[in-house]
Formats: C-alpha cells, structure tokens, sequence
C-alpha cells in the first residue's frame, strides 16, 4: 500500500495526532483519542477505529472489550493537517467506557437563570454537570479486571 499520504499528516513530537470520532448520521461528538501510523493505517485498511493508547502504549482496537465497535464510513484531515476526523457508525451506540452515548457528557452549567428569575447580583458560579444518561452499566460489558478502562479501554 502507498503511504505518501501519511506524509501530510503532522504528527507530535511523540509520533501521534489527534482523532476525534463523530457519528456519521447525527455528527455529535462521540470521543476524542490519539492516533500513532500504525493505528491510523489499521483504520484506514480495516475500517475499524483503531487508536494509540498513550498510558498502555499499545494499540487500542475499539470495541475489543466491550464490543462497542467504530465502523469507519470516511476518515478526514483538518486545514492544519493536526487533526484526524472520524466519521463512524457506532455499534451498540455507546463509546464512553461510562456507558454513555458520547465522552462529551459534561455541560458548563452557571446558576445566571437563577439570578435573573430572583433579581441577585451575585457572583456567577459555574460549574460541570453530567447531562447525559448512562445507557449501560460498564461492568455488564467490561470483563472484571485490574485494567483502568479510561484511556485505551474499549467502550
């Protein structure tokens, strides 16, 4: 297989790029990883999202646990070359290791509708708050280990 075209993507100084996974029929965000060559020629000759995951050093098959597989439609390269798009069929429609639908599950929230309905000229407060329901519970679906599924774990 040619690989010139590897030659476009700029990589980090550790050899990796950023790759962010969107759903390719309602495009949200579904997560955000990084990618080594050899993860993204996997990806590109398999059509399964393949990543590098930087605490294990390894690379990191979605779905190899969980089964919550990324089936690749079209793979994309940002105007800085730094960045690699993923547009994925998500099987199982979970891609968070917490159950979730997406990774993106936290929203800045700030109490300034509750100022305004009460009249306070207080401080804004702001603070995260998780909006998105977990749809299944990762131990159904993680087998019981020592391994820290955060990064480089398969939901």
């Amino acid at each position: 297989m040619n690989q010139d075209w590897l030659e476009s993507v700029k990589w980090d100084a550790n050899g990796l790029v950023t790759a962010v996974a969107q759903d390719a029929l309602t495009k949200r965000v579904l997560m955000v990883a990084w990618m080594n060559r050899e993860a993204l020629i996997e990806t590109a000759t398999t059509r399964r999202a393949v990543y590098f995951s930087r605490s294990r050093q390894r690379l990191w098959r979605k779905g190899e646990e969980s089964g919550h597989i990324q089936n690749v439609q079209e793979i994309r390269l940002d105007c800085d070359a730094d960045v690699v798009l993923l547009l994925v069929e998500q099987v199982g429609g979970i891609a968070c290791h917490t159950g979730r639908e997406s990774c993106m599950y936290f929203r800045l929230q700030s109490d300034e509708s509750f100022k305004a309905a009460s009249g306070s000229s207080g401080t804004l407060s702001l603070r995260w708050e998780a909006v998105d329901p977990v749809l299944k519970d990762p131990k159904t679906f993680y087998a019981l280990s020592a391994k820290d599924p955060h990064e480089g774990g398969s939901a």
